[in-house]
C-alpha cells in the first residue's frame, strides 16, 4: 500500500506541470492536485489544496516555458 501511495503522490506532482492559461486556472489545477495528494498521504485536504494552488501558481509564473 505504501508503494501505491508513493506512486500516486508522484503522479499528483506531475499533474502540477499542467498549468492553466490564467492564474485562476493554475490555482485550480494546483488545488486539485494538492487536495488529492493530501488524501494519498492522509494529510489535511485543505492544507494540501492551499499548498498545491500556491505552488502551481508560483511555478507557472516563474517557469512559463515549462508549463504545458
Amino acid at each position: 500500500m505504501r508503494r501505491f501511495r508513493i506512486l500516486v503522490g508522484l503522479a499528483m506532482l506531475a499533474g502540477l506541470a499542467a498549468c492553466g492559461d490564467t492564474p485562476a486556472e493554475q490555482a485550480l489545477y494546483g488545488a486539485g492536485a494538492g487536495m488529492l495528494g493530501s488524501y494519498v498521504v492522509d494529510g489535511n485536504p485543505f492544507v494540501g489544496a492551499a499548498a498545491g494552488a500556491a505552488g502551481n501558481v508560483v511555478y507557472c509564473q516563474q517557469f512559463p516555458d515549462k508549463c504545458g
